[in-house]
């Protein structure tokens, strides 16, 4: 079945069938009705390629996995981030298509290909950090896109993230207010703005309640849980007695540790993670741990995507998601009081 067959056996012209199949505005409701019925009756099905040419769209949108993004299929924070974009891109019409390189040998060779016109309609990149080449890579090809986390180098990005400054505050704050003394940090990469504005925060609450930073009580997990794991070998001769962990991932790598060295989470050591993921409910004792809106974070990366691709890049988008401590019995059941 044709295009001009479906005209034919509606009685009108093959440009009205393709205005009711575009949605387009001015058919009659008559003529709509009778084209949409003849669609059904013959299960026309339009011709994809031949309608993105036309339009200039593909209804396709990537989801750009930098090849530093090591941690994809094994943190559970991206397949629920993952699930936010591709269920948002149904509701709309698209299709989600994941890109993932092994290496930066394979970006550089083969991203050009994914920026090429035709392909897709838009672009979310995962954010990497301080050497955000994809994003380079993108803004050579002309390609609307949008971070997932905020950018370091390219102040003219739209973005979406979460505001990590003010989650690691809370979470090391309530601690404070726990009367733990000695509070260590694990941090994620600190190559990366997530890892710099967790641990910024960490140190803003620290020096805001009149505590002296012992930078020994700083060490850098990498978000992975075998990178915490170690961590938390280097830290317990230290004798903290409170961990902020900067995700729940490396938060049971925390745990793990401190179980094999017979040490009571919270009564001798308090544990507090981020993001609030299934690990998190699930730990032993179950996790507190500052809370992210994953999915909503998803949505809002594909419906302002959407926006700069119908309205173009100007200006840059900037959305910045509040989170929330999630108290549980990691650290005491105790309410916190944030100042």
């Amino acid at each position: 079945m044709t295009l001009e067959e479906v005209a034919k056996l509606a009685g009108v012209s093959s440009a009205t069938v393709s205005r009711v199949i575009n949605n387009y505005p001015h058919v009659r409701n008559n003529v709509r009705q009778r084209v949409l019925e003849v669609i059904e009756e013959t299960g026309y099905q339009p011709n994809i390629a031949a309608r993105s040419l036309a339009s200039n769209r593909t209804n396709v949108i990537g989801l750009v996995i930098p090849n530093s993004v090591s941690n994809f299929f094994t943190d559970p924070y991206f397949p629920r981030l993952t699930e936010g974009i591709s269920h948002t891109c149904n509701e709309n019409d698209y299709v989600l298509s994941l890109f993932i390189f092994n290496s930066q040998e394979i970006e550089r060779k083969l991203f050009p290909r994914v920026t090429r016109p035709g392909l897709v309609d838009g672009i979310i990149i995962q954010s990497t950090g301080l050497n955000d080449e994809t994003i380079s890579y993108v803004i050579e090809g002309n390609i609307p896109f949008i971070v997932a986390g905020r950018p370091m180098n390219t102040p003219l990005a739209s973005f979406v993230d979460v505001d990590n400054v003010s989650g690691a505050y809370k979470a090391t704050s309530h601690l404070i207010q726990l009367g733990r003394k000695r509070i260590a940090t694990i941090t994620g990469a600190l190559d990366t703005s997530v890892g710099i504005d967790r641990l910024q925060g960490y140190r803003q609450a620290i020096n805001n309640h009149a505590f002296a930073i012992d930078e020994a009580l700083i060490e850098e997990g990498n978000f992975t849980e075998l990178g915490s794991y170690y961590a938390t070998k280097r830290l317990l001769p230290l004798n903290p007695d409170a961990i902020f962990v900067a995700s729940d991932t490396m938060a049971i790598g925390v745990m793990r540790a401190l179980r094999e060295e017979n040490i009571s989470v919270p009564k001798d050591i308090a544990i507090v993670g981020f993001d609030d993921l299934p690990p998190a409910i699930n730990a032993v004792p179950p996790l507190t741990t500052v809370r992210q809106p994953i999915y909503r974070f998803g949505f809002k990366l594909v419906e302002t995507l959407l926006d700069v691709i119908k309205n173009g890049p100007e200006p840059p988008r900037r959305i910045i998601f509040e989170t929330e401590l999630v108290i549980r019995e990691s650290c005491g059941m105790r309410s916190p009081v944030v100042s």
